[in-house]
C-alpha cells in the first residue's frame, strides 16, 4: 500500500515552504518525501498553520490513507487523505475537516482546485472536468453558487451569475455557433429582460418567461428594420408594429396585416437555438466522501445535516450566507467592537425586496393620463427627425423649440385612434432629447417598448413633497415625473449647460434627463400636465436594501419610523444614516472628482437643495434575515470586497460596471453619541458590512428663486441657519461636499 501511495504523492509537486522547514527538523520519513500543491503559506485559518500539530502517515483498515498534520485525534493544518477508490484530497485542514485552499481530484480525471469549508466545496474555485467542461468562480455548499465562468463540453461559454448550480440572475451564454443571450436568467432559463443576438445580425430584446420569448419585446433584423410588440407562443396574444429600415412606421399598428411574412414565424423559427447544454456531472461530491474517523465538534460526514440551511440560504438575495470559520461573523446582539464602547449594534432585519408602485389599470384616476403619455411617447419618439451629432455644440439646438400634436379620439393622418379623451401634445426640445438619448446610448426602439408596450405603468404609493406624482415603467428602467411650471422653465434655461456637461463627463451623478413633455387635455378645464423623464437609479441587478437621501442639513432630516416598518423601499434621511461607505482607492478619487463637476455645474446653475440618493445592496445576509458584521480583527482573514490589481480596477467584478452603478464597497457601522442634531456623521465602530452601491445626484430643478430666500429667512429665526437646507447654492455646494466626503472615504 505506501509503494501505491509514493506513487500517488508524485503527482504533487509544488511544495510549502513551512512544511520543509518543519519536515527538516525531524526524522526522516515518508511525510518528508511529500509535496502539497497549491496551499498558501500566509493562509493561517481557524488555527490551522501550517507549523501546528505533528507529522502522521495513516493507513486505515478500509484501505484509506492520511498523511500529514495531526492534533487532537484529527487532521489539523496541512496534509493529503486518499481514498481506496482512487479519489483524493491535498490541501488544509482544520479539526477533521476539510477547510481552505486545496485540491480534490477524482479517478476520472476531474480536479477540483480552490476553497473549501466543512468539507464542501465553498468559496473560489476552479472545477475542471473529464471532458475539458471547466467552471471557475464562486461555490457554497458543492453547488455553483455567485460570479462564474463555464465552458461547457460543447463548446457553449456562460459568464454570469448563478444559484443551485443554475445560471441565475445577469448572464451572457454563448452557443458554439456563434449565437449569443445577454440578459436575465431564472433557475436555468432565460427569465425576465434579455437580448438574443444571432449570428446571421438579427436580434431580439424583450422580455422573456421559462427560456421563451414573451411578453413586450422587439425583432430587428439585420438591415435595419424592426417589429415592436407583445410575442408570445400563442398566435392570439401577439400584435405589433413593423418598422421598416428608414425608421418610418409601417402603417401604425396595422402594419402587421400588410406584411408578407409573420413576425411570428421568424421567433418561432428561431427558439431552436434557446436549448442550454446540461454540461458534465460531477462524479461524487466531496462532502459526500466519508473519513475514517470520527470527526469532532459535529464536524458534517452527510449532506443531510445542512440540507434545511442550504435552502434557507440560497434562498435569500445574498451572495453567501452563514457562518463561516474563516472568519468571525457577528450579529446585533453582541456589543460594538473597542471604538465604540458601552454602545450596542442597532438591530437590522433585511426584508425581501418588494416592488414599488401601484399598477394603473382601466378605472385608476389617472389611466386615461398614462394612455394619452404612452401614445405621445410613441408618436414622437417614431416620428422621423433630423439626425444631429452628439458633438454638436447647444447653439445648434434652440431650448426654446416645441411640437404640438393633436390626438382626436378617432385618429387622424398622422395620430392612431384611441379610448381616451381627445387631447394635445408638446414635444420640448426635440432635437436635443433625442441627441441626449443617443448620448446616453438609449436605442430608441428599446425606450418606447419600456414606457409604450403593453405593460401598464405603475404610479408610486404617494407624492413627493412638490405635490408631484412619479410613476414607473414595468421593467423599472425609467421613472417619469410630473412637474410645476416653474420647473419647467429651469430645465428649459439650464439645457445648453446640462447637454454641456453630460457631454464632457460620461460618468456624470446628476440625473439623467431622456424628455420633457406636455399634454393638455381638450374640454372645459383645459387641463395641463408637464412631465420629465429620467433613468431610474435602482434599475440594477442587486436588490436595493436600504435607501438614503443625503443632503448635508439636520433639520427635519430624520425619519421617525422604527425598524420593523423600514422595508426597500423606505426613504431614510441624513440623520438615519448609521454608515460610512468605504470605496476602494480609485473609485474614491473618481467620486471625489465627478462629485466636485457636478455640484460646481449646479453651483453655476443657481440650482440648490439636491440630493444624493444611495442604495445600499448587503451582499451577506444571515437566515434570520440580519447582515453579517466582520470586525476589524477578523478582515484579515477575508477575502477584502475593495482588493484591486496593479490597474487599479478590481479583479472580482466585471469591467463594464462604472461609478454610481453597482459598486463594492465596505460599509462601516457608525453611531451617534447622543440623539441630537449636532452629530451629523457618526463614529466609527470598527465594524464592517460587505455591500454593493448605487448613487446619483437627484432634485437638481430647484433654483434658489424667491421663495426660498424667503424659506431660509424665516427659518432662521427659528433655527441655526447651517442646519437649514435652504440656503445659497454656493454654501449649499461647500456644506454637501462636505458632508458627503466624510459619509464616503477612501478605504484603507
Amino acid at each position: 500500500m505506501n509503494k501505491e501511495f509514493l506513487g500517488l504523492t508524485k503527482v504533487w509537486e509544488i511544495k510549502v515552504k513551512k512544511v520543509q522547514s518543519v519536515a527538516r527538523k525531524r526524522p526522516p520519513s515518508l511525510f518528508a518525501t511529500m509535496s502539497v500543491a497549491h496551499v498558501d503559506d500566509d493562509d493561517d485559518e481557524d488555527g490551522g498553520g501550517a507549523a501546528s500539530g505533528r507529522h502522521v502517515e495513516k493507513n486505515f483498515p478500509n484501505g484509506d490513507v492520511y498523511m500529514g498534520q495531526w492534533a487532537d485525534d484529527l487532521p489539523h493544518g496541512i496534509g493529503k487523505y486518499v481514498w481506496a477508490d482512487g479519489c483524493m484530497y491535498a490541501g488544509r485542514w482544520c479539526r477533521g475537516r476539510t477547510t481552505g485552499k486545496g485540491k480534490f481530484s477524482w479517478p476520472s480525471g476531474a480536479v477540483y482546485d480552490g476553497h473549501f469549508k466543512n468539507n464542501y466545496m465553498d468559496g473560489e474555485g476552479t472545477y475542471t472536468g473529464s471532458s475539458d467542461d471547466t467552471y471557475s468562480g464562486g461555490w457554497l455548499f458543492d453547488t455553483r453558487h455567485g460570479s462564474g465562468v463555464r465552458r461547457y463540453d460543447n463548446g457553449d461559454h456562460y459568464e454570469g451569475l448563478w444559484r443551485r448550480n443554475s445560471p441565475d440572475g445577469k448572464g451572457r451564454y454563448q452557443w458554439s455557433n456563434g449565437n449569443q443571450y445577454i440578459g436575465q436568467w431564472r433557475l436555468g432559463k432565460m427569465h425576465g429582460t434579455g437580448t438574443m443576438i444571432w449570428a446571421d445580425g438579427n436580434q431580439y430584446d424583450g422580455n422573456w418567461a421559462d427560456g421563451l420569448p414573451c411578453g413586450n419585446g422587439k425583432f430587428r433584423w439585420a438591415d435595419g428594420s424592426f417589429y415592436v410588440g407583445v410575442w408570445s407562443e400563442d398566435p392570439k396574444d401577439r400584435s405589433g408594429t413593423y418598422y421598416p429600415p428608414n425608421g418610418s412606421a409601417g402603417g401604425g399598428a396595422a402594419a402587421t396585416g400588410n406584411l408578407d411574412w409573420d413576425p411570428q414565424d421568424a421567433y418561432s423559427a428561431s427558439t431552436i437555438d434557446f436549448r442550454i447544454s446540461p454540461g458534465e456531472k460531477i462524479p461524487i461530491l466531496p462532502s459526500q466522501k466519508m473519513f475514517s474517523w470520527s470527526c469532532k465538534n459535529g464536524a458534517r460526514s452527510t449532506r443531510e445535516s445542512v440540507d434545511a440551511t442550504l435552502t434557507e440560504s440560497l434562498g435569500s438575495e445574498s451572495d453567501s450566507v452563514g457562518s463561516c470559520s474563516e472568519f468571525d461573523g457577528a450579529t446585533a446582539s453582541e456589543e460594538l467592537s473597542d471604538a465604540a464602547p458601552g454602545y450596542k449594534r442597532p438591530v437590522m432585519i433585511i426584508k425581501p425586496a418588494k416592488r414599488q408602485g401601484q399598477t394603473i389599470t382601466r378605472g385608476h384616476k389617472h389611466y386615461d393620463l398614462m394612455l394619452n403619455l404612452q401614445l405621445g411617447i410613441r408618436h414622437a419618439v417614431g416620428r422621423p427627425g433630423p439626425t444631429v451629432s452628439i458633438n454638436a455644440k447647444p447653439s445648434v439646438f434652440d431650448p426654446n423649440d416645441k411640437v404640438w400634436t393633436r390626438f382626436p379620439t378617432e385618429g387622424s393622418k398622422h395620430t392612431p385612434p384611441h379610448p381616451s379623451c381627445e387631447f394635445k401634445w408638446k414635444d420640448y426640445c426635440p432635437s436635443l432629447f433625442r441627441t441626449l438619448r443617443r448620448l446616453f446610448k438609449v436605442d430608441p426602439a428599446d425606450y418606447m417598448m419600456s414606457i409604450c408596450g403593453s405593460d401598464a405603468l405603475r404610479e408610486l404609493s404617494s407624492p413627493g413633497k412638490s405635490g408631484s406624482f412619479f410613476y414607473l415603467t414595468s421593467d423599472d428602467r425609467y421613472m417619469i415625473k410630473t412637474m410645476r411650471k416653474s420647473e419647467v422653465k429651469v430645465l428649459k434655461r439650464m439645457l445648453p449647460a446640462y447637454y454641456n456637461h453630460v457631454r464632457q463627463y460620461e460618468h456624470t451623478l446628476v440625473t439623467k434627463f431622456y424628455g420633457l413633455h406636455c399634454v393638455k387635455v381638450s374640454g372645459p378645464a383645459q387641463k395641463k400636465v408637464r412631465f420629465v423623464i429620467m433613468g431610474n437609479l435602482f434599475c440594477t441587478e442587486y436588490a436595493t436594501h436600504r435607501r438614503f437621501d443625503l443632503k448635508g442639513s439636520s433639520l427635519g432630516r430624520l425619519t421617525v419610523k422604527p425598524e420593523s416598518e423600514i422595508d426597500s423601499t423606505t426613504t431614510l434621511k441624513d440623520l438615519d444614516l448609521n454608515f460610512i461607505f468605504r470605496l476602494q482607492k480609485s473609485w474614491f478619487q473618481e467620486f471625489r472628482r465627478q462629485v466636485d463637476h457636478d455640484c460646481e455645474f449646479l453651483e453655476k446653475e443657481r440650482i440648490m437643495d439636491y440630493s444624493l440618493l444611495v442604495g445600499v445592496h448587503f451582499r451577506e445576509i444571515s437566515s434570520s434575515g440580519e447582515p453579517l458584521i466582520f470586525n476589524t480583527r477578523s478582515m484579515g482573514n477575508r477575502n477584502n470586497p475593495n482588493e484591486t490589481m496593479d490597474d487599479g480596477r478590481d479583479p472580482k467584478w466585471p469591467a463594464s460596471i462604472h461609478l454610481g452603478s453597482s459598486i463594492p464597497a465596505r460599509a462601516e457601522l457608525a453611531v451617534r453619541k447622543n440623539n441630537g442634531e449636532t452629530q451629523l456623521v457618526g463614529t466609527p465602530t470598527g465594524d464592517y458590512y460587505n455591500v454593493v452601491l448605487v448613487f446619483g445626484i437627484i432634485d437638481i430643478l430647484q433654483d434658489y428663486d424667491i421663495s426660498k430666500k424667503l424659506e431660509h429667512a424665516y427659518k432662521s429665526f427659528q433655527h441655526d441657519p447651517a442646519s437649514i437646507s435652504a440656503v445659497d447654492p454656493r454654501q449649499y455646494s461647500k456644506r454637501f461636499r462636505d458632508f458627503i466626503f466624510k459619509v464616503f472615504t477612501e478605504d484603507t
